[in-house]
């Protein structure tokens, strides 16, 4: 019972905060695979270069849905897990299929602008939580997404 009172009041101190880390899975979860279509789909005289950073960007982007998932658990949370919820949640939409080299760029900074903005209010929330391990994560993360950001903006010019 004594645990049943703790994890209910854990989730009722981080509900915000599990929200926010909920959200933050179904975006990087959807991203995920998006990052999978532009990997196996990109074509032209960037081929290499796009086809290399798309797949250190699904990789790192399946890490931190395994880290993510493990902090709502450890705060007593659930984590979304089926691609139906993600979508719902996510704010990431799945790739067209049509995009060229320059599009899938385009679109994936577009994406990464505005996780950066969300993992800024997961800081918040988690802030506000009192939650410092949960806003640590969040604001290393946003610093990565940040470069990723400058980078793919470069590459566009």
């Amino acid at each position: 019972m004594a645990n049943e009172t703790m994890t209910a009041t854990k989730v009722g101190n981080s509900g915000g905060v599990i929200a926010a880390l909920n959200s933050q899975l179904a975006d990087w979860s959807v991203l995920y695979v998006k990052l999978h279509d532009y990997h196996w789909h990109v074509k032209g005289p960037n081929f290499y270069t796009l086809h290399a950073k798309f797949e250190e960007l699904y990789t790192e982007a399946a890490a931190f849905v395994d880290e993510v998932a493990e902090r709502i658990l450890a705060l007593g949370g659930k984590p979304t897990s089926t691609m139906k919820k993600y979508l719902e949640q996510s704010a990431i939409a799945e790739a067209a299929g049509n995009e060229d080299a320059t599009g899938m760029v385009r679109t994936l900074a577009s994406d990464l602008s505005g996780i950066a903005d969300r993992l800024q209010q997961g800081v918040e929330a988690a802030e506000a939580a009192s939650d410092g391990p949960t806003a640590d994560l969040l604001v290393t993360k946003r610093e990565a997404v940040q470069k990723h950001l400058w980078m793919l903006k470069a590459f566009l010019g």
